[in-house]
């Protein structure tokens, strides 16, 4: 029994350490391979066959055709628009490519890629050949002729807007067909990420109009550079479907092997990079399909809606959510159905929620998620203080036992199996349990490992400062501050606790805080900062129950 407190440290050691080679085993990417310059033909659109029912509507790809035809780069004139509208609202500057009508590049000027550098904003969508990440979206016909798809001219009234009340409308319109008129209109609003996308195609012909809606996000694949020391890699970053019951990371490689295509009622489609995303969420009450392939060095993602019938003289309004921005999970949840599931916790969903939105409540009090992070550990500590006084008491009499588990060794050195069964009956003569001091470790190792992941996953946390050095609670302390005291703090609480009678455990005991503060040097400020006030507090309520239990077994006055 004198071991389970130790077993349960390098249990915790060994998690952490297990969940990180698994993450990078899981995520690690091929190395990349350069497209071939031959390889890259026309863009592709969307293929239809009316004699199917809507919801077996086939893969934008020609029967036969290889997944590449839909992912192959645009040809060398169509990389750099040649006409642009640019929108700016006080969140995004994105431009919207005449051609096709479509959101080609987004920057986020309140998300600057480096706090040095506050001019330069997180790029998302981009038109340029070594970043392309642009969405695709238009309507297409049955009978052929000209159509409303992402490869026909839009005109704008205007080349450039500005949002300056709560919403801003911007209508491109197509008018390539006499008869059939269509309109992509695009609603911002102030503060959010979200941009809902109205397709409009009215019939002033005299026979009616079969076609369908599509939506496409065709992105560059970029492997990730596993680092232990970049809180980068710990994210995943590409292609993820949602089919309305379940949220899939989808692999690249898989994709070249295996494309997937499923048609389902209220799912959405994106590519995320750790704090960001570009989403896309059709109408969530009609059956679309899904695709998503890769070839090359690209993926493409696709959602095509049920087959559309516009009479003649009749007007079709077709609406998609688009969301380009940082994971911010209340827009998220506004936007689609369970979108904030790109906020990735993993398997520790269950805590990391809830305690990342206590973290928000107290945030919204105290303006400072490092003050966030001190307050949440002392409500946490609150939580289970009975459980750890009741510990606290097991391990202090624990401590009034030393002289007397030392007696027993000296007197049973020889015989380790009488040693045991003394030290046995010492605790049950004494009414002491062993194995209480280990709860404590034991129910920290679920809360600390999902605090980890609130750390990492949540844009809330990213480039958010505390107070002094630490300027940037995400990622390591820069001076290792924070890890050297925490380990002060695990050397002084080791001095708190009874040591183990075993010399070579108590020499292990003695090196773990050297072990966690190694270890700890390279994770993230805030977490680092989450267990040094673990670790205090825990201090500061043992050595106040050893000071109750030393007085209760004073002997008591005449």
């Amino acid at each position: 029994m004198d071991n389970i407190r130790l077993i349960l440290w390098f249990a915790l050691l060994g998690t952490l350490w297990l969940g990180y080679t698994q993450w990078v085993e899981d995520y690690s990417s091929p190395p990349e391979t350069a497209a071939s310059p031959a390889a890259e033909p026309a863009d592709t659109l969307p293929e239809i066959n009316p004699a199917q029912p809507a919801a077996d509507l086939p893969a934008p790809t020609p029967a036969g055709a290889p997944p590449a035809a839909a992912v192959e780069a645009l040809p060398e004139a169509q990389e750099t628009p040649a006409s642009t509208v640019r929108v700016r609202t006080d969140v995004l500057d994105v431009l919207i490519d005449t051609t096709g009508g479509d959101l080609v590049r987004a920057d986020l000027p309140e998300y600057p890629v480096d706090k040095d550098r506050p001019d330069l904003p997180v790029r998302l969508l981009d038109f340029s050949a070594g970043n392309r990440w642009v969405f695709q979206t238009g309507m297409r016909g049955v009978e052929g002729g000209p159509e409303p798809n992402h490869l026909e001219p839009f005109r704008s009234a205007a080349p450039e807007y500005q949002l300056s009340g709560d919403e801003l409308v911007i209508r491109l319109d197509w008018a390539a067909d006499a008869e059939i008129s269509a309109s992509k209109i695009y609603t911002f609003r102030r503060g959010s990420y979200r941009v809902g996308l109205d397709f409009v195609l009215e019939n002033a012909g005299d026979a009616a109009w079969q076609g369908v809606a599509y939506t496409r996000m065709r992105r560059l694949y970029e492997p990730i550079d596993r680092s232990f020391t970049s809180v980068d890699s710990y994210s995943f970053r590409g292609p993820v479907l949602y089919d309305g019951d379940e949220y899939e990371k989808l692999d690249f490689d898989d994709l070249g092997d295996e494309p997937v295509s499923q048609t389902v009622t209220g799912g959405w489609l994106a590519s995320i990079q750790h704090h960001f995303l570009a989403a896309a969420v059709p109408p969530p009450e009609e059956s679309t399909q899904y695709s998503a392939e890769a070839s090359g060095n690209e993926y493409l993602l696709t959602a095509i809606s049920p087959l559309k019938d516009v009479p003649a003289g009749g007007r079709l309004v077709y609406t998609t959510q688009l969301f380009v921005g940082p994971k911010l999970q209340d827009q998220l949840r506004e936007t689609g159905q369970e979108l904030q599931l790109t906020v990735d916790y993993g398997i520790f969903t269950v805590l990391a929620a809830p305690m990342f939105w206590v973290l928000s409540r107290v945030y919204e009090w105290v303006r400072n998620w490092g003050v966030a992070i001190i307050i949440v550990t002392l409500i946490i500590k609150v939580v289970f203080y009975r459980l750890q006084a009741t510990s606290g008491r097991s391990m202090a009499r624990m401590r009034k036992l030393q002289p007397r588990m030392k007696a027993l060794q000296e007197r049973y050195k020889d015989d380790r199996q009488a040693l045991g069964q003394a030290t046995m009956e010492l605790y049950k003569r004494e009414k002491v349990n062993p194995a209480a001091g280990c709860l404590p470790i034991l129910v920290q190792m679920p809360f600390f490992l999902a605090f980890y992941w609130v750390l990492i996953e949540s844009v809330e946390m990213r480039q958010a400062p505390f107070y002094f050095w630490i300027d940037d609670l995400s990622v390591r302390d820069p001076f290792f501050v924070l890890p050297l005291l925490m380990g002060a703090a695990m050397f002084l609480q080791t001095r708190l606790n009874p040591a183990p009678p075993d010399p070579v455990q108590a020499r292990v005991m003695q090196l773990m805080p050297l072990i966690f503060t190694v270890f700890f040097a390279f994770f993230p400020a805030g977490l680092v900062l989450y267990w040094l006030t673990n670790t205090l507090l825990s201090m500061l309520q043992q050595w106040r129950i050893n000071v109750i239990v030393e007085r209760e077994n004073q002997p008591k006055q005449a």
